[in-house]
């Protein structure tokens, strides 16, 4: 089993709106980054555990957990022109673009916010913690899984 911390904007996509999806389930699209993608398609699995992380906001930080119920699959939005991921390049037949599905495991009772990360010297490495790391999926070692799932 792998770790990941994946980030959404809570006002596109937050821990309570998966929390409120029948089974707590939802798939993860909209992902256009080439790198990214390569996670999703090619390392990432079903079982695999992900930190839910709200970014964009103030404060950022992780609000819970998450659990991969269905590995990659091409990513619907990528062919509905209305859709604002629309990639015309990208066909059923070739799909440039995938997301899988995540269920929710646990929500925190409070945020670990990135200044936390930045400030825990066993963090120091996080990639999240780095700056200018833009990556919306990053892996998460297990010293760092440890560490901050001991907290809370």
């Amino acid at each position: 089993m792998q770790h990941w911390l994946f980030k959404s904007e809570p006002d596109a996509f937050s821990i309570d709106d998966l929390s409120r999806r029948p089974n707590q389930t939802e798939h993860w699209d909209g992902v256009r980054n080439y790198q990214v993608r390569n996670m999703l398609r090619d390392q990432i699995k079903v079982g695999d555990l992900a930190f839910f992380y709200h970014s964009s906001c103030t404060p950022p930080g992780i609000v819970g957990i998450m659990k991969i119920v269905k590995a990659a699959y091409p990513d619907e939005s990528a062919f509905n022109p209305k859709s604002k991921f629309f990639d015309p390049k990208s066909t059923p037949e070739n799909p440039r673009w995938f997301m899988v599905d995540v269920q929710l495991v646990k929500k925190f009772p409070q945020m670990i916010t990135l200044d936390e990360i930045k400030n825990n010297p066993l963090l120091k490495d996080m990639l999240v913690a780095r700056r200018g790391n833009r990556l919306s999926i990053t892996p998460v070692t297990e010293k760092e899984w440890e560490v901050l799932t001991r907290t809370k």
